[in-house]
């Protein structure tokens, strides 16, 4: 299944996705775009895979997305090094245990590059006591590869060992970034790519002074590595676990002019408008802000019309986007009042159709 992911693929899969973007954008007249590639192999830091039992012995198994048909895992070489060791070590123990096994239908894997494993259990029975000690005894057993927190996960149940997320540093020029991943919410899976775009977006944005505004701001990614060229930053997130987590985070790597509101784009935009007022902007004087500069990194969907009409009053805009189809047809609007700076291809997703991109763009 996996005989299309090898490192002699690699350069050629790169050179098709960027002949495909330039193909999609080509009636912009895009400035030379800069190309920033993956590790060929281990660059996944997340992977969940489905459980197959088979009488005495069970496996991960993945769907192939074109026709549905399951197949067998035993080794994922796009995942980190140790999901990979995390992956078998789990079943050996567990295979021989019915109370670990029995009912497992899913397993989910998050590491990092600081070397921490975060194993979620997702079953089809309630997790009792029986379940909880058991699990206190496989995380012993698996610590000898890495620090490890094992979550069990039932119907209206969420067990944790001991906690529920990992901390990760990441290095963004001459900076190292410390950051809060939480179980079950959103993180960049290809974390040296990540770096690579915290980089770029920080060297676009060097020396830009004034307020910088983030909409789906997530954990704060982006707002901790490009703070320190602002004066303030204030980030909007609907997720109250991405919100909580964008504090630990703040904090954790002592910036004081970060400011994040739960809310939502759309939201934001009316009570920037002063069409509506919101409990929870109490004590934030959105009129002091200076929005020069905007950072947008929308779900697949891209940006609605009211916030295309949002990002598009402020002089510089920064957009990540995860699909270059609606991307494409927000810059159709964008580009009647801004001009395209910049333009990178972020090769997120090796060896799939999927594309990252950023694109910089200025107030004509």
């Amino acid at each position: 299944m996996f005989s299309h992911i090898h490192p002699d693929n690699y350069d050629q899969q790169l050179e098709d996705k960027k002949s495909s973007i330039e193909q999609l954008f080509s009636t912009f007249k895009l400035p030379n775009f800069e190309v920033f590639t993956s590790e060929p192999l281990n660059y996944r830091y997340r992977a969940e895979f489905r459980v197959w039992h088979d009488g005495d012995d069970l496996y991960y198994i993945m769907f192939n997305s074109t026709t549905k048909q399951k197949y067998r895992v035993d080794d994922f070489p796009v995942a980190s090094i140790l999901i990979n060791q995390g992956m078998k070590a789990l079943l050996g123990h567990i295979r021989e245990n019915t109370i670990l096994r029995q009912r497992l239908f899913q397993v989910d894997f998050l590491s990092t590059k600081s070397g921490e494993l975060l194993i979620s259990m997702l079953y089809h029975k309630q997790l009792d006591e029986e379940w909880q000690e058991a699990v206190k005894v496989l995380k012993q057993q698996l610590s000898v590869i890495a620090p490890v927190d094992i979550i069990g996960r039932a119907r209206k149940q969420k067990v944790i060992t001991d906690k529920d997320y990992l901390m990760e540093s990441l290095n963004v020029g001459d900076n190292t970034f410390i950051y809060q991943q939480v179980e079950n919410s959103f993180t960049q899976p290809n974390t040296g790519v990540n770096e690579k775009m915290l980089l770029w977006a920080q060297q676009a944005t060097k020396n830009s002074g004034g307020d910088l505004i983030e909409l789906y701001c997530g954990n704060g990614n982006f707002s901790i590595a490009l703070a320190q060229n602002f004066t303030r930053v204030l980030g909007t997130e609907i997720s109250k676990t991405s919100v909580r987590s964008a504090q630990v985070n703040i904090a954790a790597n002592s910036i004081e002019n970060i400011n994040i509101v739960r809310m939502s784009s759309e939201d934001f935009s009316q009570a920037m408008n002063g069409e509506r007022t919101f409990r929870r902007l109490e004590g934030f004087d959105l009129t002091a802000y200076n929005y020069d500069t905007v950072l947008v990194d929308p779900p697949r969907a891209g940006l609605d019309p009211d916030s295309v009409e949002l990002v598009s009053r402020f002089e510089k805009i920064i957009y990540i986007s995860c699909n270059p189809q609606t991307l494409h047809d927000n810059l159709v609007h964008l580009v009647k009042t801004h001009k395209i700076e910049s333009f990178a291809l972020f090769d997120q997703f090796p060896y799939t159709n999927h594309v990252e991109t950023g694109v910089i763009l200025t107030r004509l």
